[in-house]
């Protein structure tokens, strides 16, 4: 009975064993320079300011969660960025531009959002008092947030036709304001002119030349006002969609110097009630797609604002607050560690998320605070993944996707590994382009193996190890807490589901440590970084 019981669960299981299959797959790395350099904290999320009754396709899934009502003693939110030491938080989002901030000289009544025909996204404008101001910065300096705000560009404008706005920015709301923050001691990191207003514009638009006219206002204003107080923040424009004509246009006629940093956004994926989003995400060609965006920021910047850098201003890969059950869940993170490490070879300073909490795409839930897989990716990102961005050439399926990086803050590199295959599992072999001799010193007579299943001298060690210390590599490795359930709300590492702790506080993310020699295998649907801290990577500082 027992053999009948052992033969037909093998019988049950034969099609997905004989379903799944294994490739070989060689990476070689370029460990002699880096291709680009990422910010150290390159990981950002938004705090947006949507109020309760945003809803998209009948769903109203922002709660309390814009910057006016989000609960900042909220343990789970506190000790979810302190786990970051510095996360980047912006402050923006589509309302920015109707936000009125209640000091100084306002003549026009400051009330909250509420829902108005007519009005830019159907709502109102709505009200930043100074009160609400000063316990964001408390709670910014209490969990070591860096801060970006998105200020309201739209002030004193007119609305000329539908979706397009003209006349000069009216800097007195944004001056009192800027006046009342620096006054009161509070580091802002960065100032982002506007959301969205840019080529057609998402709601509202502003031509090109006006805006860069706005910016050089807004950069001597910044100088005044920042004289004696540093450091003195960056300016970063527009916060839009790239439309090659317009971003051209911002950057002649803001000239040299004043825009630190082009805000520019992603929403790859399409709307949240798309049926085909997970085919898309595991899909390598439309990843790839992203890559176009990519290229195209870099060279305006190149051909007109040297100067300034690429920033990833805003993006939650599916617009509309994201899409239930999957911008919220395991299979997102292989869209979002794909774009990460793709918008770092592409010189992108910082990647800001959409959200860090509110809609579907928020890192934490938006009723109970707890984190969402794509919260420990971005963290397992912002900890082992360094700002030098190494040169990757894949000899592999599309499937497998790869990006590697200096090793944050220790000697080394770590290789992300991207299985998008729901079948294939691959042995991967890593090699330094280089052809570098091994750098280890041996014992005499004693033998060192070439690293991870076959690198013979093409791989470069650094260290000295005696012939009986194992040299080891550290593995993170992401499944759902299911195999089967890539919707999953929940991620394990290395097998074990990532939960808080009892005291609320963020999981210990500890690496599985494996002899280099031995073999290393990404199976098909997971994630896994991988970290060498004795492969020696001259070209990292």
């Amino acid at each position: 009975m027992g053999f009948q019981t052992s033969f037909l669960v093998i019988l049950a299981f034969l099609p997905a064993i004989l379903a799944q299959k294994s490739e070989d797959a060689r990476l070689v790395i370029d460990t002699s320079t880096t291709i680009a350099e990422t910010d150290d904290n390159y990981i950002c999320a938004t705090i947006d300011w949507w109020p309760q009754d945003k809803c998209n396709y009948n769903r109203c899934p922002w709660g309390s969660s814009s910057a006016i009502n989000l609960n900042l003693s909220h343990p789970f939110l506190v000790n979810a960025i302190r786990a970051f030491k510095s996360l980047r938080l912006r402050l923006g989002g589509s309302l920015q531009d109707q936000v009125l901030y209640d000091v100084g000289n306002l003549k026009s009544s400051c009330l909250q959002f509420k829902k108005e025909k007519g009005g830019l996204f159907g709502f109102s404008k709505g009200c930043l008092h100074m009160k609400r101001w000063d316990e964001l910065n408390n709670f910014f300096e209490k969990t070591g947030a860096l801060v970006t705000f998105g200020l309201n560009a739209l002030y004193g404008r007119r609305h000329i036709q539908r979706g397009v706005w003209g006349g000069d920015w009216n800097t007195r709301n944004a001056r009192d304001f800027m006046h009342y923050t620096v006054s009161k001691g509070y580091h802002i990191d960065s100032w982002e002119f506007g959301n969205e207003l840019c080529g057609k514009g998402v709601g509202a638009s502003v031509g090109a030349e006006q805006y860069g006219n706005d910016t050089i206002r807004l950069n001597a204003m910044i100088d005044e006002l920042y004289r004696n107080f540093q450091p003195r923040p960056l300016l970063l424009a527009p916060g839009g969609f790239y439309d090659k004509s317009w971003f051209d246009k911002l950057l002649q006629v803001s000239g040299p110097q004043v825009v630190d940093a082009v805000t520019h956004h992603m929403y790859n994926l399409g709307p949240g009630n798309d049926r085909n989003l997970v085919s898309k995400i595991l899909n390598p060609d439309y990843l790839n797609k992203a890559s176009n965006t990519f290229s195209n920021v870099s060279l305006t910047i190149q051909e007109n604002g040297p100067w300034s850098s690429a920033w990833v201003g805003e993006s939650g890969g599916v617009y509309n607050s994201g899409a239930k059950d999957i911008s919220n869940t395991f299979v997102n993170s292989f869209w979002y560690l794909d774009q990460l490490g793709m918008a770092a070879t592409y010189n992108n300073k910082i990647y800001c998320r959409q959200s860090f909490i509110g809609g579907f795409y928020g890192l934490l839930n938006v009723t109970t605070f707890v984190p969402n897989p794509d919260y420990y990716s971005a963290l397992l990102w912002h900890r082992l993944m360094g700002k030098g961005v190494l040169a990757v050439k894949s000899y592999a399926s599309p499937y497998l996707r790869a990006y590697g990086h200096c090793t944050k803050e220790r000697a080394g590199m770590t290789v992300l590994l991207i299985n998008l295959s729901n079948q294939t599992e691959y042995n991967v072999d890593i090699q330094s382009s280089g052809n570098i001799e091994f750098h280890v010193k041996e014992k005499k007579g004693s033998k060192i193996k070439s690293f991870a299943h076959g690198l013979k001298k093409s791989v470069s060690w650094i260290g000295n190890k005696a012939s009986d210390e194992k040299l080891s590599r550290e593995e993170y490795y992401l499944t759902p807490d299911s195999v089967d359930h890539l919707q999953s709300n929940i991620m394990s590492l290395n097998g074990q589901p990532l939960q808080l702790t009892e005291r609320g506080e963020i999981p210990s993310l500890v690496p599985v440590f494996r002899d280099v020699n031995s073999p290393l295998n990404i199976a098909p649907l997971s994630i896994k970084f991988v970290v060498f801290p004795n492969f020696h990577t001259p070209g990292c500082k």
